[in-house]
């Protein structure tokens, strides 16, 4: 008999004082200069984190030593509305390509210069019962919604 697992997903938001396009380009384009270097998976400590701007496109980081670890790739494409990352880390957040789960980022206009960011980190019942271990992580206080807002005040910088 085979069990479904279910493992609910991981929802945040955060407003920022930003029309959607530089919302987008900074979580984007900037992504390593908000991105905490105390969230590396590298063997070299963190330089850079990026996003390739493309469908397929790499999710990555550069280590100060120039090596590159993976941690997943680009879904869906759709500046200034939205990007899908295939987020290919395990619940050890060690990267793992037979695995990936989405992080979903909208991009709405909230008023003249207001964008209100939604992610969502779904399809975590992909890791089996590992899933919920993955869960605890992101949606601890340093996962996503301390993540959100450094993001945030790096759209106010």
């Amino acid at each position: 008999m085979n069990r479904t697992i279910a493992v609910a997903p991981v929802r945040k938001s955060v407003r920022v004082s930003a029309v959607p396009a530089r919302a987008f380009e900074v979580f984007t384009a900037r992504f390593g200069r908000w991105w905490p270097p105390s969230h590396s998976i590298g063997s070299s400590p963190q330089k850079d984190v990026q996003i390739e701007p493309r469908v397929g496109g790499r999710w990555f980081e550069r280590g100060e030593d120039g090596s590159e670890c993976d941690w997943g790739k680009v879904l869906v494409w759709e500046p200034p509305d939205r990007v899908i990352l295939g987020w290919q880390l395990n619940s050890e957040f060690k990267y793992d390509p037979s695995v990936t789960t989405e992080v979903e980022v909208r991009f709405i206009a909230d008023g003249a210069n207001a964008t209100r960011v939604e992610l969502e980190h779904r399809h975590l019942e992909r890791l089996g019962e590992k899933g919920h271990d993955l869960r605890k992580g992101i949606d601890s206080p340093e996962g996503w919604g301390k993540l959100l807002e450094l993001y945030a005040a790096a759209v106010a910088a």
